[in-house]
């Protein structure tokens, strides 16, 4: 029998104690106010500012810092403008003039002496250049208004971005043309238009520790639901292969529990509007007289709705739940050898598979694709199930390395890895597929409301979307697709590692983009949470393994897996005549 080792169980208490302080620091860090967050977008415009002005960036009138370099561009900017003013009413004028003399041919015109006519020319290039000075004078002091104005904003807020100052900028130039409104009501507009957006990032930023939360809790819910998806695959199959590695998923899928427990305080603090990641529970949504209605949402009330929302979370969770206690239970029976329990835990699986074919999807709906509410995918559901499967069949493999170097597993040889690999390379290869088949006809098709889905991923997401894409495929094949390299353990750790990370990097672009828009990045909060997460896992696979008998005595499969071997293999540090 496993021993739990102390130092163990320590390290992965450390973890929850670590990952919990800075989880509580990170939900404390985030604004508690605008005026706080305004501070803090006036931080990163400062610093995008600078970063800006190294690589000759256009992005400017951001820090508090640089009024006088601000002030320089505004006359710039005015400058121009009166130039732009002048031209278009002068222009104007010209083209009067033209069209005056082309009703007469270009001909003076009869009855006009030469004289009258050297007057009337006379008298069109005084009107001329009465109108060109004219417009110097207005847009002169429409340039003026405009720095004016642009040092008058700036003193008052100083938490601009740089998208709303380019925003800003054009809306005072578009004032010097558009003459009839008052300055005082453009400048209020305008400061209502900040509010707005400073009020909005503000949300973003209280989002971002329960975002960050929110990713770590459902990358291990969801790798440990597929590990139970896939033992219970196997059971159904009826392989011989695997039967040395159940106790080995059995006991990962012990982490079920508390994920699901974690899970249900997030449904309920969600439900409670504690929580705000899902745009379609906002006030209002689907009230046709409110501000914030949303008739693309309306029309999907009859799904996105809080009631069904919650009920059918607790339902996805109770399934798992007690599938898993069952099986378990019934499993631990089975070894004093009762083939009726076989049988049965054989049923039982089959109902597992299929109710989970069917939570599954449900769950990516309402977990994943509802934070982004106005678009959608029908291959969602499956390219969230590769996700997870892929990093399930990864765990499986490196907790099955770690055991078998303590001594744990003397019955799982080489030709077992080598399987589970096999599988972490087809499916990393099946999850591209659907990435691509996903990303490819979105992108061919060119429908605004399926493009605005990546597109946001590609403006603000550029290097974990990409990236994760590279972490995903292309090392996974590179490292794996050799033969001889399925079954050297620390190849097998190096390309683990890359699966987990980049497909953890996935599912953060899958739910950041919608919670926090630009406000991302990987800081205290999603470290912490993956360490959180990280260590209820070891705690609860391993406390689960020191449980149970390592081999299940009472499978009729069980001497076909010890014995499973294939010959082309060179087992290491194995005798391979007594396979």
């Amino acid at each position: 029998m496993y021993q739990f080792s102390g130092k163990l169980k320590m390290f992965a208490l450390g973890l929850i104690v670590v990952g919990f302080i800075g989880t509580v620091i990170s939900f404390m860090s985030a604004p508690q106010s605008l005026e706080e967050a305004k501070e803090i977008m006036a931080a990163q415009a400062a610093s995008h500012h600078g970063h800006g002005e190294a690589h000759g960036s256009h992005d400017t009138h951001e820090a508090e810092g640089t009024h006088k370099t601000d002030h320089k561009k505004a006359d710039s900017h005015s400058e121009e403008k009166v130039s732009e003013h002048i031209e278009h009413m002068a222009g104007d004028h010209a083209k009067e003039t033209v069209a005056d003399h082309d009703k007469h041919g270009g001909e003076p015109i009869v009855n006009e002496t030469k004289e009258e006519h050297a007057e009337h020319v006379k008298d069109s290039t005084h009107a001329k250049e009465t109108v060109v000075d004219h417009a110097k004078h207005m847009a002169g002091e429409h340039a003026n208004e405009t720095v004016k104005e642009y040092n008058d904003h700036e003193a008052a807020n100083h938490a601009e971005d740089t998208r709303l100052t380019d925003s800003l900028n054009g809306h005072v130039t578009e004032k010097a043309h558009l003459a009839h409104k008052t300055d005082d009501a453009d400048h209020n507009a305008g400061g209502h238009h900040d509010d707005h957006h400073a009020e909005h990032v503000f949300h973003q930023m209280q989002n971002r520790p329960w975002s960050a939360l929110y990713v770590s809790l459902l990358f291990f819910l969801g790798v440990t639901l597929l590990v139970f998806a896939f033992y219970a695959a196997q059971r159904v199959a009826q392989a011989g292969w695997s039967i040395v590695l159940f106790r080995v998923m059995e006991a990962i899928t012990a982490n079920l529990h508390y994920v699901s427990v974690a899970m249900l305080i997030f449904i309920i603090l969600t439900a409670m509007h504690k929580a705000h990641l899902f745009p379609w529970m906002a006030e209002g949504v689907f009230d046709p007289q409110h501000e914030n209605y949303d008739p693309i949402v309306d029309g999907k009330k009859w799904w996105m709705n809080l009631p069904g929302w919650t009920i059918r979370s607790i339902i996805y969770l109770t399934i798992w739940n007690v599938f898993r206690f069952i099986i378990r239970k019934k499993s631990l029976q089975q070894d004093n050898g009762d083939l009726k329990l076989h049988k049965n835990i054989y049923n039982i699986s089959v109902g597992f598979i299929f109710l989970f074919m069917i939570t599954e999807s449900m769950m990516s709906w309402d977990w994943i694709m509802g934070i982004d509410p106005h678009w959608f995918s029908t291959l969602f559901g499956w390219y969230v199930l590769a996700t997870f499967l892929v990093c399930a069949l990864t765990v499986i493999c490196l907790v099955t390395l770690y055991l078998r170097a303590k001594g744990q597993l003397p019955f799982v040889n080489d030709s077992h890895i080598h399987d589970l690999v096999k599988f972490m390379f087809g499916f990393s290869v099946f999850w591209t597929y659907l990435w691509f088949a996903q990303f490819m006809l979105i992108w061919y098709a060119d429908m605004p409301e399926e493009t605005t889905y990546f597109l946001q991923r590609f403006n603000e997401y550029k290097v974990p979307f990409i990236g994760m894409v590279v972490m995903n495929f292309l090392f996974p094949v590179l490292l794996l697709i050799n033969s001889d390299f399925k079954t050297i353990p620390w190849i097998i750790c190096i390309a683990g590692v890359f699966i987990l990370v980049g497909h953890y990097v996935d599912l953060f672009v899958m739910i950041m983009p919608g919670t926090v828009g630009g406000q991302w990045g990987f800081g205290l909060g999603e470290i912490s949470g993956f360490l959180l997460f990280l260590g209820v896992f070891i705690f609860a696979t391993f406390n689960a393994f020191a449980k149970a008998n390592p081999l299940p005595k009472g499978n009729p499969f069980l001497h076909e897996s010890e014995t499973h071997h294939y010959y082309i293999i060179e087992h290491r540090g194995e005798d391979n005549d007594h396979h």
